[in-house]
């Protein structure tokens, strides 16, 4: 079966699983850092959080610059030779060193290790920037079908979910078994993580040569793109609202040891804590898909964002009292409930792309996704510092691991408030979008393509 047959027809599932396991390593890369990186420079290097927060951040805010200028180099790569491997196979393979670096910071010195992990970060996204911008635009190329585009969204999202229960459940769990929590413990789950990140991200490079991208008519400078993206009105204000709820991801991602720690008694509970919710998400894929099917994207999408958010505020009272067994239960159901936060966005943006090459004649899958890894970057970033802001501001106290801080009431509180009412308060700040985004999509002037509900709904 050669790829343009394929591309008219229903996809083998090692394609789906070829392409779907590079989100293994992308979601690795997208949680360790923002469920340790924090936690690793002010409990165990004794790095300031003020300091440690703009460590996380200044990284990733020069990603939110690379990565549409990636894309946009991405569809002239595609332009001229018909894939977009080179990129990806550069990601896949720079990674995984830097990421160990990451953690493996030298000397003794909370300066030195500030400067030290900012710049091994720095390098680490730059290297991510590379996959993850070409891998996020392959599933608007992967198929001519909206339904088997979605499918290839589910096995992606299902191989995020894995991925994410990689980083959340393994790397603690390393870290602690192999130096009880200290710096030989970051270190040796440094290496280990990377390298299966490498080898999920490499072998789904190899995987999805056969797919062929088609951008242009001609290949567009990073300007030219920009200025022609501009006009989808539906693509950002769906963007708009998957940054507000990639941003309460990444704040309660980096506030996970905290509230393992300091309200659980229990730093070796953040694993468990990260199994809760990412081993149910895993089960809700496909119970999500069929949903939409049955009821529409948005309405689920809407309820899900609603449940979410109540789960989180739930959260606050059962940790204010160490309630560890209701703590872990409603983990669980927010687990459920990001299933659906990462599925619905990332089936609806393919078809704000295809929308868009029929508004303006010219398709360019990589700048688009140049501008949502770019914001969604720039979110996961932000999260961690925004936590590490709250902690400054309530007073919470460094320490390195040898000589633990005993933390006051205000810094308690903060931590626990940042772990769940200032992440259900940014997933409500995003309904507003939804709601704009399915008055821009199905509305006059959305663009003569059947809206996603419609053409995945009668589907053969």
């Amino acid at each position: 079966m050669n790829a343009e047959a394929t591309a008219d027809s229903r996809l083998p599932r090692g394609r789906l699983l070829g392409y779907g396991i590079g989100s293994v390593g992308t979601g690795v890369f997208s949680a360790v850092p923002g469920l340790l990186l924090l936690y690793y420079l002010t409990d165990v290097l004794g790095v300031s959080a003020a300091i440690a927060g703009a460590v996380l951040v200044l990284p990733k805010a020069w990603d939110v610059l690379l990565n549409p200028i990636v894309g946009a180099a991405s569809d002239r790569e595609a332009v001229r030779s018909g894939r977009r491997t080179r990129l990806l196979l550069l990601g896949a393979m720079a990674l995984p060193l830097c990421f160990a670096a990451m953690f493996a910071v030298p000397v003794h010195s909370p300066g030195f290790a500030a400067v030290w992990a900012g710049l091994a970060f720095l390098l680490a996204a730059s290297a991510f920037a590379c996959f993850q911008v070409p891998y996020v635009a392959l599933p608007a190329e992967i198929s001519a079908r909206p339904d088997q585009r979605s499918r290839a969204m589910a096995w992606r999202i299902v191989c995020l979910t894995v991925g994410i229960l990689l980083a959340g459940g393994l790397a603690p769990a390393l870290v602690d078994a192999v130096d009880g929590g200290g710096r030989g413990g970051y270190a040796v789950m440094g290496v280990v993580i990377g390298l299966a990140m490498g080898a999920a991200m490499l072998a789904s490079a190899l995987a999805t040569r056969w797919i062929p991208s088609r951008p242009g008519p001609r290949a567009l400078g990073l300007a030219a793109a920009l200025r022609l993206a501009r006009g989808n009105r539906p693509f950002f204000a769906l963007l708009a609202a998957f940054v507000l709820q990639s941003l309460a991801v990444a704040v309660m991602l980096a506030g996970a040891p905290y509230a393992a720690t300091y309200r659980l008694d229990d730093y070796g509970l953040t694993s468990t804590m990260f199994v809760c919710m990412v081993g149910p998400s895993a089960l809700a894929v496909p119970l999500w898909g069929a949903l939409a099917r049955r009821f529409g994207h948005i309405p689920c999408y809407l309820a899900a964002v609603t449940a979410f958010a109540g789960a989180a505020c739930a959260l606050y009272p059962l940790l204010d009292g160490g309630d560890v067994a209701p703590v872990l239960g409603l983990t669980a159901l927010v687990g459920v409930c990001y299933a659906a936060v990462q599925l619905l966005p990332l089936s609806l943006l393919p078809e704000t792309v295809h929308a868009d090459t029929e508004r303006t004649g010219h398709a360019q899958a990589g700048a688009f996704t140049g501008l949502w890894t770019a914001a969604e970057t720039g979110a996961l970033a932000l999260g961690p510092g925004i936590f590490a802001l709250i902690l400054a501001w309530t007073s919470f106290q460094s320490a390195d691991f040898d000589t633990p801080a005993r933390q006051p009431e205000s810094a308690l509180n903060g931590l626990t408030a940042g772990f769940t009412l200032v992440p259900a308060l940014l997933l409500l700040l995003s309904v507003p979008m939804l709601l704009a985004y399915r008055h821009l999509a199905t509305g006059p002037g959305s663009g003569s393509r059947p809206h996603l509900e419609e053409s995945q709904r009668h589907a053969p």
